[in-house]
């Protein structure tokens, strides 16, 4: 992977801009939102992918593969940190003198005259980005914003309002999170991760106060969250808490989900409000509740802030139902550490039924398999009844000796209740086999595990 400089200043016209990359979940929405101001756009990726064919019909020119020739004419050239350093546009770009950028400089570029609404934490970013949009608009806001995930009650992942606020996810994993600047943050947990970039657990918390310091007005933290009341003393800007612990100022309790939707009650001072949103999980009740304390902090009233909510309907690839099949349900979720995979699956749970939870893991990064294949074993043999684990997803990292997805079926207790497939073609079989009407079939990552699911499908409907 390459290291971004994220120091590069911006001018105010940049020219022909190009992507590579562009159909990721972060380039994407950037990308649009760059050809809806008028500048001349265009990208390339990997791989045709429904991103890239909505890109297209937006007139954005996408070239599938990464050729000098699709640079040649750029002025900007933005890219991510999962690149690799050899990417033959890239290599271009550098030698040829064009300005390139990461991907949070162009979107910092983009939010530069707003009042930035950021979203931090380790888990639940998209959800909390998405719910605090879809709440805006409830109460007659028109905020811009970019999201990592598609809102599902939208159908879009980014959008260009007309009011002073830009709701945006900010990403830890490279440090860039902290080149924006935020009015408002929200910092829904910190769970320690992306030892490959940071070195340390020290200094991934040292970026999340840096984050919570550098928020101009407030920031709104959970306070359940072991690591951040540990940081608490170190923050230095206004805080606002949010969680299940007594002592908050917006707290949540008497959480239910179901298949139809969560419910629970939200007290703020002397006012007690139920609200429901329409997705299942508990940990979507406290999403809420941090989406609704921000709500209030721009100055909605509490009872339509805690109210705000009901058209929410999820994010594309968060407990996203792909297909039915033979009485079969099978869904998609972007989990892709231990505590998320701990959600997902209690999602799952709390909406089977009597039917049975199969699992479909795939790794993502090889550090991260490395130092967590024990954590993810423990929550896949408590939340599901059987998982089918594949090889480990890189992204950006070059593979390790001696680490692939077998550390983590390896790790299981009970060997029955797992089985390695490297091999995407057995691994559908696998599965398909299991499952039962009424069961629920689950694909876990935020790699490209997706794509089994035709296959699984396909098993599902076979003879």
């Amino acid at each position: 992977m390459i290291v971004p400089d994220l120091t590069v200043e911006l001018p105010d016209e940049l020219g022909r801009v190009h992507f590579i990359g562009i159909g990721g979940s972060g380039m994407s929405g950037i990308a649009r939102m760059f050809r809806e101001k008028g500048i001349v756009v265009t990208g390339s990726d990997r791989s045709e992918s429904r991103t890239v064919t909505d890109l297209r019909a937006q007139g954005i020119d996408v070239q599938i593969g990464h050729e000098p020739v699709s640079v040649r004419d750029a002025n900007t050239v933005v890219v991510t940190g999962a690149l690799w350093a050899d990417n033959p546009e890239l290599v271009w770009a550098i030698d040829n003198g064009l300005r390139v950028v990461h991907r949070s400089l162009a979107l910092a570029w983009l939010v530069r005259n707003h009042r930035v609404l950021s979203v931090a934490g380790a888990h639940g970013k998209t959800t909390s980005t998405a719910m605090i949009v879809t709440g805006l608009r409830h109460v007659g806001r028109s905020p811009s914003f970019v999201n990592g995930g598609v809102l599902t009650n939208i159908g879009t992942s980014f959008g260009q309002g007309t009011d002073a606020e830009f709701v945006i996810e900010a990403d830890e994993s490279d440090g860039s999170f902290l080149v924006y600047p935020t009015s408002i943050g929200l910092i829904t947990n910190i769970d320690t991760d992306h030892r490959d970039h940071y070195g340390s657990d020290a200094a991934f918390d040292d970026a999340f106060v840096a984050f919570a310091n550098s928020c101009r007005e407030v920031v709104i933290v959970s306070g359940d969250d072991p690591t951040l009341r540990r940081l608490m003393p170190r923050i230095t800007t206004t805080t606002v808490t949010f969680g299940e612990s007594a002592e908050v100022d917006f707290r949540v309790s008497n959480i239910e989900s179901s298949s139809d939707g969560v419910s629970a009650t939200i007290t703020h001072g002397d006012e007690v409000i139920a609200f429901r949103l329409p997705v299942p999980g508990a940990h979507n009740a406290l999403n809420a509740a941090g989406a609704i304390a921000l709500l209030c902090t721009l100055g909605v009233e509490f009872p339509a802030a805690a109210t705000a909510l009901s058209d929410f309907s999820g994010t594309g690839r968060r407990f996203e139902l792909i297909n039915t099949s033979r009485g079969v349900r099978v869904y998609d979720d972007y989990a892709h550490h231990p505590r998320e995979v701990r959600a997902a699956l209690a999602t799952a749970r709390s909406v089977v039924g009597q039917g049975r939870i199969i699992a479909i893991h795939q790794p993502h990064l090889y550090s991260r398999t490395r130092d967590m294949a024990v954590d993810f074993a423990r929550e896949y043999e408590r939340g599901a009844d059987f998982t089918v684990v594949l090889n480990v997803y890189g992204a950006r990292e070059d593979p390790i000796e001696g680490v692939t997805g077998a550390l983590v079926a390896q790790a299981f207790n009970d060997p029955t209740r797992v089985s390695y497939c490297p091999n995407w073609s057995d691994a559908a079989k696998a599965a398909a086999a299991r499952a039962e009407a009424g069961d629920i079939i689950m694909t876990l990552s935020c790699g490209d595990v997706y794509r089994i699911i035709p296959s699984v499908v396909a098993e599902l409907d076979g003879p």
